[in-house]
């Protein structure tokens, strides 16, 4: 039925606000970016003729995916021109109400790890739209078609491409946080105490370091490859690390990671990607555009 007259419209979109936030974050992978859309979302939702609208959060949905795919259309282009690798923005992972239950949430939770962001990436907008209803909110294929004003076959077809670039791209095996948080302490711990041997064991032959700076801090341009080349990195980062500097574990993109400050304000992440017992990826952010949301973290 229609919305009641008397429901505030205010009420009505705040109850929505971390569903449509949690739909543009996986879509755009900046946290600016995503309150941008979803500020956007309440314009058209504050001034729209509501009195056929039936399903609020269907229709709200509806209309933060559009605005997303329209702003990741813009945003892809000046990517082209970042300085360095690219990341998203890390996002402290507090869901509130937008994961359902407890079986739910370790779906949910991968689709906003680094790791799937990252491959999520080299989808196309259309196929990122999909894969985001899909997979991390359970819409049915229907229903995204609607959304995305597409038949239910083509909405099937992108969801298969984009599963599959997914699958390919990110982990095999799910970590335990336990196990990950062990690995981030001993990897940092080697790091500190200039332990090339013990960072060497830690780290897959083949591992990468992907660092984002943007241009505007110290970090690698290239991704570094190699385990030895890695190990090598971290121990002169290390040496060189600014004086005062304190680290904190604390969960971003559903995983643990280490965030360091330098007299207070937010200026590295550092989050590890494992299969297999050893580290297959390092992400490092340093980006302090990316970083300014953890400042209350």
């Amino acid at each position: 039925m229609p919305i009641d007259p008397a429901t505030d419209v205010t009420d009505v979109f705040e109850e929505h606000r971390p569903v449509l936030h949690g739909v543009a974050y996986r879509m755009l992978g900046r946290v600016a970016d995503a309150e941008d859309v979803v500020q956007d979302a309440w314009l058209r939702w504050s001034s729209a003729d509501r009195s056929e609208v039936r399903e609020p959060r269907a229709y709200l949905v509806r209309i933060t995916t559009r605005l997303a795919i329209d702003r990741l259309r813009q945003v892809q282009s000046r990517r082209e021109s970042y300085v360095g690798p690219w990341l998203p923005e890390p996002l402290a992972t507090d869901f509130g109400g937008t994961a359902p239950d407890t079986a739910e949430r370790a779906v949910f939770t991968e689709s906003v790890t680094l790791a799937v962001l990252v491959v999520m990436e080299s989808l196309s907008p259309l196929e990122r739209a999909v894969f985001v209803l899909r997979e991390a909110f359970g819409y049915p294929y229907a229903e995204i078609a609607e959304t995305l004003d597409r038949s239910e076959a083509a909405v099937r077809q992108l969801a298969g491409r984009a599963r599959r670039h997914v699958d390919e791209g990110r982990p095999r095996f799910q970590v335990d946080p336990d196990r990950q948080r062990d690995l981030t302490e001993r990897f940092i711990a080697a790091a500190a105490g200039d332990d090339l041997d013990g960072l060497l064991k830690l780290l897959a032959a083949d591992a990468r370091l992907v660092g984002d700076s943007g241009g505007k801090s110290k970090a690698p341009l290239r991704i570094i490859e190699s385990a030895d080349k890695i190990a090598r990195f971290m121990l002169g980062v290390a040496k060189n690390a600014a004086p005062g500097t304190e680290f904190t574990l604390l969960e971003l993109n559903g995983g643990i990671a280490l965030l360091g400050r330098c007299d207070g304000t937010p200026d590295t992440v550092l989050q590890l990607d494992v299969e297999d017992g050893r580290i297959r990826t390092v992400y490092i952010v340093r980006n302090p555009d990316k970083l300014a949301s953890l400042a209350a973290s």
